[in-house]
């Protein structure tokens, strides 16, 4: 069973989702309406997922997100905001969202994005990954040609797993097997020093990868 932490400072809204989450099988370990208060709560309960608002009255998600997974390495944490705007996107990864879902998602959406979010995906609504990284690119004074080398196949599965990708689905898309996907991740994480599949959402955003409206 899947533990979440939910956060967000609408009581009629998280009762809400909490009722929905529960009935679709997960275990909701808490609840925080502010960023200082889910900070406690996520240290207090090492939850496997925090629903995290971004506008917490006063507060921000931004920083939540930061102080959660700077203390609990294990614990992702997947935005659910009612803003799609890149800027709000872009702060949440640079700061270790595992993924972002808009408010307007319907439920199937997030129990989905909620699971891969648990199993180590990347996860975002659609159509925010390619804006996201275009947003990116435009914000690079320069670019950035120094680095580890990837293999072109390695580099077409970053670029797929940065949109949000699942393995299963990248290995649809690229006509390879899903061990052949998992083998090129690992690689990928190896050669660039990096942990899990929200590093590597990170390092894309921080590369500029190209290519990202095509399919």
């Amino acid at each position: 069973m899947i533990r979440l932490l939910i956060v967000d400072d609408h009581p009629i809204w998280r009762e809400a989702v909490e009722r929905d989450l529960v009935d679709r099988g997960y275990e909701v370990v808490g609840a925080a309406t502010s960023a200082g208060r889910a900070v406690e709560v996520a240290k207090a309960t090492r939850p496997d997922v925090v629903v995290m608002d971004l506008q917490l009255g006063t507060d921000s998600g931004v920083d939540a997100t930061a102080e959660i997974v700077a203390a609990l390495p294990d614990t992702r944490v997947l935005v659910l905001s009612a803003s799609g705007e890149p800027p709000d996107v872009l702060a949440a990864v640079k700061n270790g969202a595992s993924g972002y879902l808009v408010k307007s998602a319907s439920l199937d959406e997030l129990d989905d994005a909620i699971r891969r979010t648990a199993e180590g995906d990347a996860v975002f609504s659609p159509g925010l990954a390619g804006l996201l990284l275009g947003e990116y690119r435009r914000l690079q004074d320069e670019p950035v040609t120094e680095g580890p080398v990837l293999t072109g196949r390695e580099t077409e599965v970053l670029r797929l797993v940065a949109r949000g990708l699942s393995a299963r689905q990248v290995a649809s898309r690229l006509v390879i097997s899903h061990r052949t996907v998992e083998n090129h991740v690992q690689n990928t994480l190896r050669k660039l020093q990096l942990h899990n599949r929200a590093e590597l959402v990170r390092y894309a955003l921080e590369h500029g990868l190209d290519d990202v409206d095509g399919d």
